[in-house]
């Protein structure tokens, strides 16, 4: 008879191939190299974790290392909530396991029938996270968007989140009609007079669930590459102690927020957690550590997805 550790490890193991083969996209080679066993093991290690349901059309399966380290992180930074994916070792870049958690935080909160107001941010790991819920009903809640969604050129955002969702989930949703920088300071205060914004910052404030990304601060910064800033305002910024910017607003390496011409012009919804307020970011990889660790440490987010290496190197 197997024993109860014998029995854990293979469903852990074979959880981890599951994890590779469905959200990381890996091919049976390539979990054979991944988890050391041969391909044929490779092969039963995701037909054993299909019929043991360890997996349906989202990764269910609470991987061991990443729940301790989930506990740890929260523990460490004094979070309300974490959740931490495998790591991708052949593809650090990779945010499909974190974009994955995000699809299935958002789709437990649309499937509650108590309506609920969840408020997003926008950039490429929400929108992953986004792109993998299937349709369905969530009339009863509100979404509202911390971010405008027109780009510098005045397009809409490739990157807004809550219009594709409202789509998939039939929720009512609240943009944000503005760019996401003004001109200067004074036309700021004058866009975020508008009673249609006002509105829309107001139900942030009462936002029962934020879902939000963590931008770092280096030469690809992404409100650099996005067109939001130019060269010479990213490198203002890394010298006044930039390291990340959460919904456009930038911060330092003790997570508080910058006072400068820059913070002055953004017209997002300032984030501010609360005991009543969940506020969660999901970002990982080397290129946003900083960024993430300021985040938690300035208490900008009570709440945090990422995946292992991130973790542990958050740990460390």
């Amino acid at each position: 008879m197997m024993s109860y550790d014998a029995e854990s490890n293979r469903l852990e193991l074979a959880a981890r191939a599951a994890w590779l083969y469905f959200v990381a996209g890996k091919t049976q080679e390539e979990i054979s190299r991944e988890l050391r066993v041969s391909r044929p093991t490779a092969q039963r290690l995701v037909s054993s974790a299909v019929s043991q349901r360890l997996i349906t059309f989202r990764f269910e399966h609470p991987i061991a290392s990443c729940m301790e380290l989930a506990e740890q992180v929260k523990q460490r930074y004094g979070l309300r909530t974490c959740w931490i994916s495998p790591t991708d070792t052949q593809n650090l870049a990779s945010v499909s396991g974190v974009a994955n958690a995000i699809a299935g935080i958002v789709e437990t909160s649309l499937s509650a029938q108590k309506p609920a107001t969840i408020a997003f941010g926008t950039g490429r790991t929400l929108r992953a996270g986004i792109e993998q819920l299937q349709p369905m009903n969530g009339q009863q809640h509100t979404l509202v968007a911390l971010v405008g969604n027109i780009a510098p050129d005045g397009s809409a955002s490739r990157f807004d989140v809550i219009t594709r969702l409202a789509e998939i989930s039939g929720a009512r949703a609240f943009p944000v009609p503005l760019p996401v920088l003004a001109e200067g300071a004074a036309q700021r205060d004058l866009l975020i007079a508008l009673p249609m914004v006002r509105r829309v910052h107001e139900l942030v404030g009462i936002a029962d669930l934020t879902l939000v990304g963590l931008g770092q601060m280096d030469l690809e910064a992404q409100q650099f590459i996005d067109g939001f800033i130019s060269h010479d305002e990213l490198l203002q910024l890394m010298k006044s102690g930039a390291v990340g910017e959460i919904v456009g607003w930038s911060f330092d390496a003790s997570g508080a927020l910058l006072s400068n011409d820059i913070n002055a012009r953004v017209t997002s919804a300032p984030v501010c957690p609360d005991p009543k307020n969940l506020v969660v970011a999901a970002a990982c990889g080397p290129r946003k550590l900083a960024s993430i660790q300021a985040a938690l440490r300035g208490r900008l987010v009570n709440g945090l997805i990422t995946d292992e290496d991130t973790a542990r190197s958050l740990l460390e």
